[in-house]
């Protein structure tokens, strides 16, 4: 039938690692994917090419490859890209991104340009993917409490020296390190936790980008036992922008700030 939405399996394109019998911690990178299903590509209304250039503008380059190397703590990871579904997105009208078109499912790109169809963001196996992520990310958190009493989410992203025209507060300092807080479930003690595990970054607290991811039904709960912390890493800190490729001591050196502030988490420095 003419204008039906592509049927395809998304099964769980997420890789979750549970290690909640021995960590508090959370690891997530829900933007680091360039992924989209061969019968996807035929919903957008941009060529290959600026597709792909879009991608290299919006994917949170090596975020993947970070949280994977991080030992002794539980990590969600998502396997599609956010031009897919963004899994961070609030699913309804809450969401202010929904403002330039990038609510849960992207209508726009980053100059603002339409990139897709309302028509194909409602195609259901997208919500499914959507909701088989939120709950399986609930299930690792209430795990985790039930194990420990608490559970620490670290938010992992990147983004570009020079803002973007999507961006909602562009007007905003850009530090090496935008920590995004949230007033409920990011306490002053995991900032300075965070600030003492990256002291060579310069940081600033939502600056360009505000918030952390924390799942429903602890967030509308205001269950402050989740805490949760974004990190925003500059890109220019640890890769080129241009080429997409890694600079390797910019890398290893967030690595081991990462691990730093995970051992320290798993110490029970929030108690």
């Amino acid at each position: 039938m003419a204008g039906a939405l592509p049927e395809i399996d998304l099964k769980r394109l997420f890789t979750l690692v549970d290690n909640s019998d021995i960590s508090p911690v959370i690891l997530h990178a829900p933007h680091g994917s360039r992924f989209i299903p061969e019968e996807l590509k035929g919903t957008y209304l941009v060529s290959a090419s600026a597709m792909e250039a879009e991608k290299d503008l919006m994917t949170d380059h090596f975020t993947n490859d970070l949280v994977k190397s991080i030992q002794n703590a539980s990590s969600l990871v998502n396997g599609l890209s956010r031009f897919v579904v963004d899994v961070e997105r609030f699913p309804d009208e809450r969401e202010e991104m929904l403002a330039v078109g990038m609510g849960a499912f992207y209508t726009q790109g980053s100059q603002k340009q339409q990139i897709r169809k309302q028509q194909h963001t409602t195609n259901p196996v997208l919500r499914e993917f959507f909701d088989a992520y939120s709950d399986a990310f609930t299930e690792l958190v209430q795990r985790t409490l039930d194990i420990h009493g608490r559970a620490v989410i670290i938010d992992v992203h990147s983004y570009p020296t020079e803002p973007l025209p999507y961006e909602l507060h562009s007007h905003e300092a850009r530090p090496q390190l935008d920590i995004g807080a949230d007033t409920t479930h990011t306490s002053a003690l995991l900032v300075g936790e965070v600030v003492k595990a990256f002291g060579y970054l310069g940081t600033g607290i939502n600056e360009s980008f505000h918030g952390t991811y924390v799942p429903l039904r602890f967030y509308e709960a205001k269950d402050s036992r989740v805490q949760s912390v974004m990190l925003e890493i500059r890109r220019d800190t640890y890769m080129d922008e241009k080429s997409i490729e890694l600079f390797p001591e910019g890398f290893s050196a967030l690595q081991e700030s990462l691990q730093q502030l995970v051992t320290s988490l798993n110490m029970g420095t929030l108690r």
